[in-house]
């Protein structure tokens, strides 16, 4: 057969296409980090997910779950992830160290299901945890947060031991540490088993603050802002929908962390239902509730933080997907 230049050019507009429907492709994925599997963050990115809302938006998202918050912020400044669920804190704390990443969205203004644990059999207080081990995810995110919150409230020391978010319970219980930092639903889940009991109580022990939201690189914002957008109205899509929908929410919790139905309505009600659901970080109380957030991670021993302006983005208002 004879190429002519009629069947080279065909050939060379097929491939311009392809690798043009590929780069539109790869530009249209958003890479959601998640700093552990047995948590909020993990269910609404699920439920987005499950729910087509990504779809709806027009994109396509990759979960990819990390052993806690340190991890996950570490692998957006590396360029691993794009939008991450995380600390707060870690923000201020990146910016000092170059990276330069924005508070897009406000998540949750308190510490819902956390709880210090030990065994049942157990006769330890929190003032009797001086010198003793304490797990946590990792050093950084939000269980050394309220590790080094403890020990400052409570004017105590211990060693805190990073264990992952997969580590904390199974480590607890094998008695290589002797209390856990442990979040919800796992904390629910322990404590109704009887195989542990909670002995701080995070969620009604440190006051109200911006501890969690939805994070970016500066320059991720910059350059793909409407990509952002879209990502944030999918996760609010999908608690808008949780919120709507208990006994699918419950089911969906229920199967995802193979624990049981009553533990997920646990975790529903207490977790899910009292997160934000407006997202906006504009307005002069955000402003406040991050600071407080920063103020809390400084006196737990967390240096070199700005402060709240230099973190807070007000770029997006989250518009939640319909369903």
């Amino acid at each position: 057969m004879k190429i002519t230049r009629r069947h080279v050019l065909a050939t060379i507009s097929a491939i311009t296409v392809l690798v043009t429907s590929a780069m539109a492709q790869a530009a249209d994925t958003v890479r959601i980090g998640l700093p552990t599997k047995t948590y909020w963050p993990t269910t609404i990115a699920e439920t987005a997910v499950r729910q087509k809302l990504f779809e709806k938006e027009g994109i396509k998202a990759e979960l990819t779950i990390y052993r806690g918050g340190a991890e996950t912020f570490e692998a957006m400044a590396a360029g691993a992830a794009d939008v991450i669920l995380d600390a707060t804190s870690l923000v201020s704390a990146g910016r000092k160290k170059g990276v330069n990443s924005k508070v897009l969205a406000n998540a949750a203004m308190g510490y819902y299901g956390w709880q210090l644990m030990t065994l049942s059999k157990s006769t330890l207080g929190v003032n009797d945890l001086k010198g003793k081990k304490v797990a946590i995810t990792s050093a950084g995110s939000g269980s050394d947060l309220l590790a080094l919150w403890t020990q400052q409230d409570k004017k105590i020391e211990f060693t805190r031991v990073p264990v992952g978010g997969g580590g904390l319970v199974p480590n607890l219980l094998a008695g290589n540490v002797d209390a856990a930092v442990v979040y919800s639903p796992l904390s629910f889940q322990i404590s109704k088993s009887g195989e542990a009991r909670t002995i701080l109580d995070f969620s009604k022990e440190v006051p109200p603050n911006l501890a969690a939201g939805w994070i970016a690189l500066d320059k991720y914002v910059q350059d793909k802002p409407q990509l952002v957008q879209k990502t944030l109205n999918a996760l609010y899509g999908a608690l808008m929908f949780m919120r709507a929908n208990k006994d699918a929410s419950v089911k969906l919790i229920t199967e995802l962390y193979e624990i049981p139905a009553e533990i997920a309505a646990l975790e529903y009600e207490n977790t899910i239902m009292k997160l934000e659901t407006d997202g906006s970080m504009d307005g002069p109380k955000i402003t406040e509730q991050l600071q407080l957030a920063l103020d809390m991670a400084k006196a737990g021993g967390m240096k070199d933080l700005g402060p709240a302006a230099e973190i807070i983005s007000t770029q997006f208002k989250p518009v939640p997907t319909k369903f």
